[in-house]
């Protein structure tokens, strides 16, 4: 039997060997990941944009302990959670837009929402790091409590009122606040954001559905060719993250978000007459569904 080539085997210490090992370790942990962190929560869609694409909002949490504490899209520093006094009260904050996680941001959560529950003003978690004794999210939460989201046009809210900033505090402050692209969370609709993005603005809908009973739910009304806000909109094509799919629309940006409430509220009259539909596609929603597939990519 001939020996075992050893010419593709990387010397241990060196850089090759480093980038597999860091390949290895990566897939190990998408095989782990948890593929829909949030299910079971009515906050799920909601905490999904948040961590995925809006810039800047904040929500008390529905802390089953009573304490107080407030989920963000990012803290200074992307930390995982951080306390401070504000008006004589201790306020824990969390973070959903990390530099650090592990393949369940629902555990990660549950992790800093307990550590900011009992934290001292000052204080703050670099990372969650959570554990088999670390509670999950729906353990330290109303799971059947929405979310009271604050959109913010910046990041002043990183200074807590009263207080004069470093001056590299006031520098992170002011690059974060020009690199902002406006929000908004559409009213009469769930997880519907809009966003303007310069040359044109979106909308991305976060939507609850099982992923393949929403792609054919989409492709019945794009065959029916109703996939649309009314004018100024176009399909654009959807993501997948966290076990949701994600619609996004290409929109007018010089229409205020408002205006596309009740045509997005209409889609949404349309997708689920679509869902409560029985029986396979047709030839040309089968043709439709393909298209959309063409025009989805996944996150994570």
């Amino acid at each position: 039997m001939a020996k075992k080539s050893k010419r593709n085997s990387p010397k241990p210490g060196s850089n090759r060997a480093e980038k597999i090992a860091e390949r290895k370790a990566a897939l190990e942990q998408a095989s782990t990941a948890i593929t829909r962190p949030f299910e079971g929560l009515e906050a799920e869609c909601d905490l999904v944009a948040l961590r995925e694409f809006v810039p800047s909002a904040t929500a008390p949490l529905p802390v089953t302990s009573g304490e107080s504490v407030v989920v963000v899209t990012v803290l200074p520093g992307a930390v995982a959670a951080l306390a401070r006094e504000e008006s004589g009260a201790r306020i824990g904050y969390v973070g959903v837009q990390v530099q650090v996680q592990s393949g369940d941001p629902a555990a990660d959560l549950g992790a800093a929402i307990a550590w900011a529950s009992t934290a001292g003003a000052g204080e703050s978690l670099a990372a969650a790091g959570p554990d088999e004794t670390s509670p999950r999210l729906a353990d330290v939460i109303d799971a059947t409590a929405a979310l009271d989201i604050t959109v913010h046009s910046d990041f002043n809210w990183w200074i807590p009122e009263g207080v004069e900033p470093a001056a590299d505090v006031a520098a992170t402050v002011t690059q974060a606040n020009a690199a902002i692209m406006p929000s908004a969370r559409l009213d009469g609709v769930s997880a519907a954001w809009w966003v303007d993005a310069g040359d044109k603005a979106h909308l991305r809908w976060v939507r609850p559905e099982d992923e393949d009973e929403l792609m054919l739910a989409l492709a019945r009304v794009h065959a029916a060719g109703n996939l649309h806000l009314g004018e100024g909109s176009r399909f654009a094509g959807s993501f997948r993250t966290h076990g949701l799919l994600v619609p996004v629309f290409d929109l007018d940006p010089e229409r205020h978000p408002s205006e596309w409430n009740s045509a997005t509220a209409q889609l949404g009259e349309r997708l689920a007459d679509a869902l409560a539909i029985e029986g396979p596609l047709t030839s040309d929603e089968r043709r439709a569904r393909d298209g959309l597939r063409g025009r989805q990519v996944t996150l994570r």
